[in-house]
């Protein structure tokens, strides 16, 4: 499949929740979001329905988020029915972690293929205080329990926000110095808590980069294209770091990716409010002649590139761009 612009359309990112046991502070509000409906949210059966389909038109790559896709229960289910599809090449997940040690070594076997584990402090008090509640000792363990089951590469996906953790950048780019670890710097984008985002808070990634080459060169590096992010490496190191930059370097020229969100609306573009609901036409009795067909118009209206700009044209963080939806909705 290819969009308007020439773009392969190969990725699918699903969220099978909207729920999450978690309250990042950049994500959502302490007391978090009103929760979908239960019956609004998309059975396995249709998720599996849905993903067969994209498969037959190009998609190979699946990624499964949330809000915190570790909580639906019976998971591993849906990724040994996803392996099955054929086409499908690749399985990831994004969690948040906490509940990785219990699960890994099943969601191995069930077919999936690697994970993204978001963390944003390497210090315990201050890790809960950015989640809310969170424990880093479980954070800790889930690590190893995938490294131990070989989801890999390891991705670490870290957000720094200036006042709250950005004295810890060195300490994540260290990470890759003696492990084999992935550590990606993404820059906090306003979208999810509306009332947290703030210019002064943000820091690009060009502040991050400058900050991390006091450790060392940071020398180009090409890694099996999975999404967005600029790879590089230390001189000798094991790891990789990665910087995916909404706002400063656009990535849209290159995005690959459709998402599904948990009550079954397909969004061509995180930064869009443009959706197309599949989950009613699935429950109305809808052909796969029809799944595929919305599948396609969700490629045909992919905008050429998100309308948030610069970070130099948003003055504050109410902006006419900011994505309405909750994060924990979309799947980030």
């Amino acid at each position: 499949m290819r969009d308007r612009f020439s773009r392969m359309i190969d990725y699918l990112r699903i969220s099978v929740t909207d729920k999450c046991n978690l309250r990042c502070i950049y994500c959502m509000p302490a007391d978090g979001v009103l929760p979908v409906r239960h019956t609004d949210i998309l059975r396995y059966e249709e998720i599996i329905r849905i993903a067969s389909a994209a498969a037959r038109l190009g998609v190979r790559k699946i990624r499964l988020t949330g809000g915190e896709p570790l909580i639906r229960r019976n998971l591993p289910f849906l990724i040994s029915s996803l392996r099955k599809i054929e086409g499908i090449e690749d399985i990831s997940l994004t969690t948040n972690g906490t509940l990785l040690g219990q699960h890994a070594k099943t969601l191995a076997s069930a077919g999936l293929n690697r994970v993204n584990i978001s963390v944003d402090s390497l210090r315990s008090r201050r890790y809960g205080e950015i989640t809310r509640g969170g424990r880093l000792d479980a954070v800790l363990m889930g690590i190893q329990a995938a490294e131990e089951a070989g989801l890999s590469p390891l991705k670490i996906n870290m957000v720094p926000v200036r006042g709250i953790n950005e004295d810890e950048i060195l300490d994540f780019a260290r990470i890759t110095i003696d492990t084999e670890r992935h550590v990606r710097f993404i820059e906090c984008m306003p979208a999810g808590s509306a009332n947290f985002w703030e210019p002064e808070k943000y820091i690009t990634t060009d502040e991050i980069r400058n900050t991390i080459e006091t450790l060392g060169t940071l020398l180009p590096i090409k890694v099996r294209k999975n999404g967005p992010s600029k790879y590089f490496r230390f001189h000798g190191a094991s790891g990789v770091i990665g910087f995916i930059s909404a706002l400063t370097h656009h990535y849209c020229e290159d995005c690959n990716r459709l998402r599904l969100t948990a009550d079954g609306m397909l969004r061509p573009c995180l930064f869009s409010e443009t959706e197309i609901d599949i989950r009613s036409a699935i429950r109305a009795g809808a052909p796969d002649k029809e799944i595929e067909r919305l599948l396609e118009l969700s490629i045909a209206v992919k905008p050429q590139g998100h309308m948030l700009g610069s970070i130099s044209s948003l003055s504050s963080c109410v902006s006419p761009h900011v994505v309405k939806r909750p994060m924990s909705r979309i799947g980030g």
